[in-house]
């Protein structure tokens, strides 16, 4: 792409690293691109100060919800270089939740240059202290302003940067959540395995009224049988029974987390199974009585790997391993942050470095 650049000429002043938070700040520039089928498609790339954006009070994006959107981070290594994780996957993700919300697919090799160069302009905006790094936001919306309900032609693609610390306030330590019974967050034949806005429009209550009661997150069942545990609210979540680690599958319903994969793979690796299954509730909540269910951890970009201390379902609470993090799940988020900033060995060739 020929990106055209237009730098800042009045530069933010850079907050505290060891008190980032989440989304807190954003760096002095973004990328844009417009998509327009009446003119062939993709056009006017661009790298811009970060602003507000113009658009059109009728704009169906605002009114029917067609947007998608993408989640990964960029990591200081030790001897100060910058390198992103799997971007491909989060490409071929936004590609996949497109399709599904008749929105155009961005090319993979588009979407990672883009990322590249606009990482590359704010590259001093990548934090070093210990556990942060630079969340990346790509998004895409159709900026087109008719009330009418038809297919867009116009769409607007932006990424967004934050240096971000730990997502949870109290960062690894385990956290307790709840059953959702009463709504449900994704159907069979629906866009629970994409990334839209909807998807978690549709999840706040539940996570308000959760919050209100003291938990940290939610754990949604189906929405056909409220029987099958599926996913928390901003994470993939895996169970570790009698040893082997269980999860559900990616179906239609579950969104196919980068982390998830990753953990899949590395846990393969060590010889552990990994079940990608159906696991009922009910079953569950039985294995936490008996003490067979080990350790629960939710796996995530934000995140990484959170520990779950305890689950609640219909009034009846389990506490896992003494309300402890377990020893698999310390491993596994050690090995994987590993990676994610340089410290180990990147055997699978995940990462991708930012070229200065």
């Amino acid at each position: 792409m020929d990106i055209k650049l237009e730098k800042t000429t009045n530069p933010k002043e850079k907050p505290d690293e060891k008190n980032l938070g989440f989304g807190n700040y954003m760096t002095d520039h973004m990328f844009l691109i417009n998509y327009d089928g009446d003119k062939g498609g993709w056009n006017n790339p661009r790298i811009v100060p970060y602003a507000p954006l113009e658009i059109e009070p009728n704009a169906v994006a605002l009114h029917y919800a067609q947007e998608t959107f993408e989640g990964l981070k960029a990591y200081r290594t030790e001897d100060g270089k910058i390198q992103l994780f799997r971007p491909d996957m989060n490409a071929t993700r936004m590609i996949n939740s497109n399709r599904r919300l008749c929105m155009p697919e961005m090319p993979e090799d588009m979407f990672i240059e883009a990322i590249k160069e606009v990482v590359k302009v704010d590259k001093d905006w990548v934090p070093s202290e210990k556990d942060t790094s630079l969340y990346i936001r790509p998004f895409m919306f159709t900026n087109e302003g008719m009330l009418g309900l038809h297919v867009s032609d116009h769409f607007l693609f932006a990424i967004i940067l934050s240096p971000v610390g730990a997502y949870y306030e109290n960062g690894i330590d385990p956290v307790d959540i709840i059953v959702e019974e009463n709504y449900v967050r994704a159907v069979e034949g629906g866009t629970g395995f994409t990334k839209c806005g909807g998807n978690y429009a549709a999840s706040a209550l539940a996570q308000k009224e959760a919050e209100e009661k003291g938990f940290t997150q939610v754990l949604w069942l189906d929405g056909k049988e409220r029987k099958y545990v599926e996913e928390v609210g901003s994470m993939n979540i895996m169970f570790v029974i009698n040893g082997e680690v269980y999860t559900a599958p990616t179906e239609g319903t579950v969104l196919p987390g980068v982390t998830r994969d990753s953990i899949i793979h590395i846990l393969k690796d060590w010889g552990i199974p990994v079940h990608e299954e159906k696991i009922a509730i009910e079953d569950l909540m039985e294995y936490g009585k008996t003490g067979e269910l080990e350790e629960i951890f939710g796996t995530g970009t934000a995140a990484v790997v959170s520990p779950v201390k305890s689950l609640t379902y219909k009034d009846e609470k389990i506490t896992v391993n003494d309300g402890k993090i377990g020893e698999l799940t310390q491993k596994l988020y050690d090995e994987l942050t590993g990676i994610q900033w340089g410290k180990k060995e990147d055997k699978y060739n995940w990462t991708v470095d930012i070229e200065e």
